[in-house]
């Protein structure tokens, strides 16, 4: 049976471990008699693994002990609102950098609460650079600056932390977030969908400095008031219980790696060879600024457009499934996520290079 990689860019690939070990303890949890799927969210025993989860994160992005760890639903989707509704308090703007699909709609829905201001934009490029620092316009009476830090769809990541000055610095990192170290004492905020590097579809992470605590709206929801889940280690309602299980399978995986600092490299070495596979190429391209390339989504196009459905339809046939690009743009993309492992990227590579030899 062929060997199958995953480059979906989300729901992605899991460790292959930690499945195995799900599939392990599905049926009975350490001899608790049940499945995670049957606990009470407020039982003693899922309440250890909820808790050893949230330590285990806290350890290995070394977030700083005045900042809180929620655990909710929604998705980065629900973010969008969340941010804006918690954070705007007294102030009636916002500020956004638009560096492609998601930061746009980010907001999109942030305008739904009040004035959005527009610090920078790479529309004009069609999105495949991010704008350079001293075109800015930063706002100082806007609530928070957002930024989303890797661009899923378009394939642009920031490689640094935006300055901002004294403004709240809040970042959509959902495909990046565990990829890379990162200094979160710099951050008010930071929010993740967990579907690309930290575990199944359907939980959120939200990382909230407490002093942007208690400024919620007056009509947010319950459930995404941060204050409130805070207050309630984020079961104020019952919680996706077998999701947060798997969040801290995976988040024990990445401790087993090395933790983030190891996977850094092992993502540069992933993502540079290859773009450079790419870069060599006559057959296909990549669009974006060399200084903006993500390291967690890789699209690419191919010269000869009629050679398309073939590349899928080979590809498919070598194991290497979910390279077509996002509906939106088209074309194909590689999300080399943590789980992706190298040898998957060399298949991926040795395989363009014979489908470039035989119709390039």
């Amino acid at each position: 049976m062929t060997k199958i990689y995953n480059f979906g860019a989300g729901p992605s690939m899991l460790p292959g471990t930690v499945l195995q070990r799900a599939q392990e303890e599905l049926l009975d949890w350490h001899g608790a008699g049940i499945s995670v799927l049957e606990m009470g969210h407020r039982s003693q025993v899922y309440t250890a693994i909820a808790e050893k989860a949230e330590a285990d994160f806290r350890e290995l992005l070394d977030v700083p002990a005045d900042y809180r760890i929620l655990f909710l639903q929604g998705g980065a989707t629900g973010q969008f609102s969340a941010v804006p509704l918690n954070l705007m308090g007294d102030k009636a703007k916002t500020a956004y950098l638009l560096t492609g699909v998601w930061s746009e709609k980010a907001a999109a829905e942030a305008l739904r609460y009040g004035e959005v201001h527009v610090v920078a934009t790479g529309r004009a490029e069609s999105y495949t650079k991010i704008p350079q620092p001293e075109q800015w316009l930063l706002d100082s009476n806007a609530a928070y600056v957002h930024y989303t830090a890797n661009e899923t769809i378009g394939g642009v990541e920031f490689q640094q932390i935006p300055d901002v000055g004294a403004l709240t610095l809040v970042s959509d990192m959902s495909s990046n977030i565990l990829s890379r170290p990162v200094d979160v004492s710099r951050f008010g905020l930071i929010y993740a969908g967990a579907q690309k590097n930290i575990g199944p579809a359907g939980i959120t992470v939200v990382i909230v400095r407490e002093d942007l605590l208690g400024r919620a709206n007056s009509i947010t929801p319950s459930v995404f008031d941060y204050t409130k889940q805070a207050n309630n280690a984020s079961m104020l309602n019952t919680p996706p219980t077998y999701n947060w299980y798997m969040l801290g399978l995976v988040l024990e995986w990445l401790k087993e790696q090395g933790g983030i600092a190891a996977l850094e490299q092992k993502n540069i070495r992933k993502s540079a060879k290859l773009y450079a596979a790419i870069d060599r190429s006559s057959l296909y391209s990549n669009p974006i600024g060399l200084a903006c390339r993500s390291r967690m989504n890789v699209p690419f196009r191919i010269a000869d457009t009629e050679l398309e459905e073939r590349f899928l339809k080979d590809s498919v046939r070598e194991g290497l499934i979910n390279l077509e690009g996002h509906r939106s743009v088209g074309d194909f993309r590689a999300s080399i996520y943590n789980a992706m492992p190298e040898e998957g990227v060399d298949v991926l590579i040795e395989f363009m290079r014979e489908f470039e030899r035989r119709y390039g």
